[in-house]
């Protein structure tokens, strides 16, 4: 009695694993099959945006106009001014909060998984990245537009 009663209590604990470890791998597939169908939903929103892009430069173009207008308005010391902002709101250290919301919310969107290690070294890595950029595109760019605006950014930035 006592080797019947143990060999049905095996087998439903054996059947009680199977079931478990099915559930768990259907629990791994769909968090892979969300992973690419988010990866492809990206792609395709890139690929119809980039299309549009090309297709219908006129929209652009007139939008691009608008942009200029209004940039050229303003005076070279609102210009240095919004730059410096801009690149501290977004570059400096006291922004690794933002930095980490904006990486945590590309992961999610692409559907990889939260890894602390590349967060942390990508909030160490991006912002000196982009702060360089930045200031390289402005100089480069200023400095033939208007050499008054890069004399003003770098007496504001010092």
């Amino acid at each position: 009695m006592i080797k019947e009663y143990s060999e049905t209590h095996l087998q439903k604990i054996g059947i009680g694993i199977h079931k478990e470890t099915i559930q768990l791998i259907k629990i791994y597939n769909e968090d892979r099959i969300h992973m690419i169908l988010h990866f492809s939903t990206n792609l395709i929103c890139f690929i119809i945006l980039s299309g549009y892009s090309i297709l219908r430069n006129e929209e652009l173009v007139i939008l691009n106009s608008w942009a200029h207008k209004f940039l050229y308005n303003l005076s070279d010391t609102i210009k240095a001014f919004s730059i410096l902002f801009l690149i501290d709101l977004c570059t400096e250290y006291h922004s690794t909060h933002g930095w980490e919301l904006m990486i945590c919310s590309v992961y999610n969107n692409f559907g990889f998984f939260h890894i602390d290690q590349i967060l942390s070294v990508l909030v160490s890595i991006l912002p000196p990245v982009v702060d360089a950029i930045f200031k390289y595109s402005i100089f480069s760019y200023f400095s033939h537009v208007s050499p008054s605006l890069v004399v003003i950014y770098n007496s504001m930035n010092e």
